[in-house]
């Protein structure tokens, strides 16, 4: 089996906010919508915000509550973007989770939490290159 992954989709509880801030924090364009899902082409896969009551529906559990255990990443190419990032995402209605701070293995990382509870770390990492295309490279 290929090693991708082709679609995130996060359940959120208003389209109109959940679009409003990832167009304003991230500053990314839907390339398609509708009445309950809006989805963005990233660099290599595909990232949707459902209505939680339609993913719900559509996966068959009604359990889908919070964001679990999980976090996002949006890593950025320059150390001093992470506060730039936070600053911009948190204007958007995201709520700071941790300030950005160096973690032990050197960079700088932050968290937020979107306006509906999920977390995203957003990082400078000087060993994960990002390439022209956006994408991050593990190289150690």
């Amino acid at each position: 089996m290929q090693q991708q992954i082709a679609v995130v989709t996060l359940g959120i509880s208003d389209l109109e906010r959940s679009k409003a801030f990832y167009q304003e924090g991230f500053g990314w364009t839907p390339v398609f919508e509708n009445a309950e899902i809006a989805f963005y082409q990233m660099n290599g896969f595909v990232f949707g915000t459902w209505l939680k009551s339609s993913l719900e529906d559509d996966t068959k559990q009604q359990i889908l509550s919070g964001s679990g255990a999980v976090t996002l990443a949006h890593n950025v190419p320059e150390e001093s973007n992470v506060q730039t990032v936070i600053d911009q995402l948190v204007a958007a209605g995201a709520v700071v989770l941790r300030e950005a701070d160096e973690p032990p293995q050197g960079g700088r990382r932050g968290y937020i939490a979107d306006p509906d509870g999920h977390v995203w770390e957003i990082a400078f990492n000087p060993l994960w290159p990002i390439d022209e295309d956006g994408h991050v490279a593990f190289k150690m």
